[in-house]
């Protein structure tokens, strides 16, 4: 919902600040052929199992709709039997912001699976490697060095899914924003997007996401009721370990008066881009101070009292809480029509709680486990497991705005002075753009 504030940041030209010495450019020395992206496009979308317009399969539910912002920014997929797994599935949504924030969402959808797919296959082989080493670790009287049977018990305790995946999530992220800054054919200066992504298989979920998008799973409580599970948290600068790394790094964290609930991170010295996300792929105009890529990776054991997942992005959670928007899911026949039902919703709300601003695209993936008791599994002191200590307010329902509207103006914003004490004060005068 507008997550890059400043016009220097949509047009960067070279007396803007996103040009000045001293603040990482893109690179542009390994354009990749647009002929090649089109061919890898074409072969993508011959994927029967790999979905990623408007529509639904027997699990699943799909559906974006363009805001009144411009380009729809926003993207999403479902992949069925992702990595040839028959019991696998990847989902994800990607809301992208600034001048070539579509185009950046799309590519992400079409390159992040990829990469995980064969980070994954890397990580399994390695870690088989190492079993083979300890089954076969025999000294000269036959008995094990270290027993197989304590070493599987170790690697129950610690679901080895969880890791193997853990690992290939962060270093999937990680060459994917290497990649995007590597692109001449757009530019990621000052254009992101933001990624929330989950591979289940069976009744293991793990869940990848930077920026603000958000998964919510519907679970039923012991009096049968449905109750809504944040499975991430919304990574915005106004989160204090995310405000305390990117102060650190020199970058400003605060928001303009007009929207105080709206934290935003700048640059040192210049009244740019004002982005409200702490984590992104892409804006390497940010990157040297403070925003990062790293995804929050995290893990949750299905039970059969889970029903469904839903991924969207801030255009949904704007304006329509965690438990909304589960009971709109579960209230619509047939559930093919889900994820079009919370959209719609959605933009009714937008136009009666904020009717002076403009509709946010919107994009929800619908995610049905369906799962019965031969494959659910009961919880245990494992079921939810995190790649970091998270915050103390995690399950806290984090909304991006509170009836408050986005406003078309730029204020004068103070420029950072070393060691000034008042370095994140709010901005003084006002002006127009």
């Amino acid at each position: 919902m507008g997550s890059c504030f400043s016009a220097e940041s949509r047009n960067p030209v070279p007396t803007s600040p996103t040009s000045t010495v001293g603040i990482r450019k893109g690179k542009s020395s390994r354009k990749r052929p647009p002929l090649l992206d089109r061919r890898r496009e074409e072969l993508l979308h011959r994927i029967a199992s790999r979905r990623f317009l408007n529509g639904s399969s027997e699990i699943a539910s799909l559906f974006t709709q363009q805001g009144k912002k411009g380009t729809n920014q926003d993207a999403m997929i479902v992949w069925e039997n992702f990595g040839s797994r028959t019991d696998t599935v990847f989902c994800g949504v990607f809301d992208g912001h600034g001048p070539f924030g579509h185009m950046v969402a799309k590519r992400v959808r079409d390159s992040l699976p990829l990469k995980l797919s064969a980070h994954w296959e890397v990580n399994l082989k390695n870690t088989n490697d190492v079993l083979r080493e300890i089954v076969g670790g025999l000294n000269s009287e036959g008995t094990s060095v270290n027993s197989p049977v304590e070493a599987f018990e170790e690697i129950d305790k610690n679901p080895e899914i969880f890791q193997t995946l853990k690992e290939s999530f962060l270093k999937a992220f990680r060459v994917m924003d290497r990649e995007l800054s590597m692109y001449e054919n757009f530019n990621c200066f000052c254009s992101g997007t933001t990624a929330v992504t989950l591979i289940k298989q069976g009744q293991h979920l793990i869940i990848g996401n930077i920026g603000d998008s958000r998964a919510v799973l519907c679970t039923r409580a012991k009096d049968n009721s449905r109750v809504p599970v944040q499975l991430t948290v919304d990574l915005k600068p106004n989160l204090p370990e995310e405000a305390e790394r990117i102060r650190k790094c020199k970058g400003r964290v605060f928001a303009l008066r007009d929207e105080p609930e709206v934290a935003r991170v700048w640059l040192p010295n210049h009244d740019s881009p004002g982005l409200a996300m702490a984590r992104a792929f892409g804006d390497f105009c940010l990157k040297d101070f403070g925003l990062i890529s790293v995804p929050q990776v995290s893990y949750r054991c299905l039970t059969e009292e889970d029903e469904f997942v839903v991924l969207a992005t801030d255009g949904i959670w704007d304006v329509l809480s965690n438990e909304e928007v589960i009971e709109i899911v579960a209230s619509t026949e047939p559930h093919s029509r889900a994820a079009q039902a919370v959209v719609e919703s959605a933009v009714g709300a937008w136009k009666h709680k904020h009717p002076t601003s403009k509709v946010d695209d919107c994009a929800v993936v619908c995610l049905f486990l369906g799962l019965d008791s031969s494959s659910s599994a009961k919880p245990n002191e494992h079921e939810e497991l995190s790649s970091s200590s998270m915050n103390t307010e995690t399950g806290k329902d984090w909304s991006a705005l509170e009836g408050v509207s986005r406003l078309n103006t730029l204020l004068t914003l103070p420029s950072f002075v070393p060691g000034e004490d008042d370095e994140n004060r709010e901005p003084g005068g006002k002006r127009n753009v």
